[in-house]
């Protein structure tokens, strides 16, 4: 190697390794994800910022839980039920909690029955009883809620009192509410022990007034998510079945006609779609299938691939945070260990925080101060 060969490899040697140094530093010092593990806190200060997450636990195991971040400490809480009610289990399999005023109503599906907590102190008010596999609850004012159940009729609730007063008869398995002027929609699965052929699927409307079902819409089997969008248009996710008999479908219905408007069909049955959400300014749907899927309302077609890929996780349950449009999903892992919730960013789908949860965390609920309004 001649001489001038040499000293320009040695310059460039000079200038090479001090940038080198400088990406080695810079990739060191990149934020990683933050991720929050349980806090050994007893409780929070208060449940009025910050998200609960509703553990289904395992059937027949009696292991549901109820988690609380905290979004101004961005502190996770365990199974506060247990913490703040002398060491009692909140039972088996947790559905969902919803709130009403200044009470959360906790949806425990193998106990028949709902738990009232005071959200003050997640204390337990009382139990309601009375339920056959109750699935979701939905407030028709502040004395009147529905109870949808996997085994029986739509039970009746009155707020005052916390117990069921009446039936609504239906051909068993009944699921999501939505509210519409004084009708209530309701997703009719069918015979939880039939196949599919021999089901019925239907969404029900409910004159609230009367506690009387007056007109059917018939829809996709297994409707088991809805919706409703800022236009006042009620979005139903249909998983076509438990035994493939048909693909998934999704349905925008007019609530005011009552007819189907749109159907949207997806290709193939081997993934189905689930948990369906929308966010807090009522223009965009979410739902999972593998990963995370986002579809406007306006959109003509469903989307073909994930907003945000699995990359290997088991997603699980899915929400939006309606005051800052983040999502939130959960992984199960393996439903035998404790599992974890993700935030992602809404904008671009980049994971935010991972936060430790329950056994088997399905959903979520967010208190009513961060609701839109």
């Amino acid at each position: 190697m001649n001489r001038k060969l040499f000293l320009r490899n040695i310059l460039l040697l000079r200038l090479i390794i001090p940038l080198l140094a400088i990406l080695i530093i810079t990739s060191c010092n990149k934020d990683p994800v933050r991720e929050h593990v349980i806090t050994d806190n007893t409780t929070p200060v208060s449940y009025k910022s910050g998200i609960f997450v509703i553990n289904e636990g395992n059937f027949n195991w009696g292991n549901a839980s109820v988690s609380f971040i905290d979004k101004k400490t961005d502190s996770v809480f365990s199974d506060i039920y247990r913490k703040m009610n002398n060491n009692v289990s909140l039972g088996d399999v947790a559905q969902e909690m919803k709130i009403n005023g200044t009470s959360g109503y906790i949806v425990i599906n193998n106990s028949n029955k709902i738990e009232v907590v005071n959200l003050d102190n997640f204390k337990s008010i009382k139990t309601i009883n009375g339920l056959n596999s109750p699935r979701s609850i939905e407030f028709i004012n502040a004395k009147k809620g529905y109870v949808t159940n996997l085994l029986g009729e739509i039970s009746v609730v009155d707020l005052n009192s916390m117990t069921v007063t009446k039936s609504i008869p239906t051909a068993n398995w009944t699921e999501k509410m939505i509210m519409y002027n004084k009708y209530m929609y309701v997703s009719a699965v069918g015979k939880f022990s039939d196949p599919n052929s021999e089901r019925h699927a239907k969404i029900l409307v409910i004159d609230t007034e009367r506690d009387m079902i007056i007109d059917s819409i018939k829809s996709g089997k297994e409707p088991l998510g809805m919706v409703i969008d800022r236009k006042q248009k009620v979005w139903v996710l249909c998983t076509g079945g438990f035994d493939n008999f048909e693909p998934p479908s999704l349905l925008r219905i007019n609530p005011e006609l009552r007819t189907v408007e749109k159907s949207f069909s997806f290709p193939g049955v081997s993934e189905t779609p689930s948990r369906l959400c929308i966010n807090g300014t009522g223009d965009t749907l979410y739902f999972l299938k593998n990963g995370i899927y986002k579809m406007p309302v306006s959109a003509l077609e469903v989307p073909s691939a994930p907003f945000i890929p699995s990359d290997g996780r088991l997603f699980y349950g899915l929400d939006i945070d309606p005051s800052s449009g983040n999502i939130y999903a959960t992984d199960a892992v393996d439903y035998v260990q404790d599992g974890w919730v993700f935030r992602f960013n809404q904008k671009n789908g980049a994971l935010i925080e991972n936060y430790k949860a329950g056994r088997i965390p399905a959903s979520f609920c967010f208190p009513a101060s961060q609701k839109r309004k």
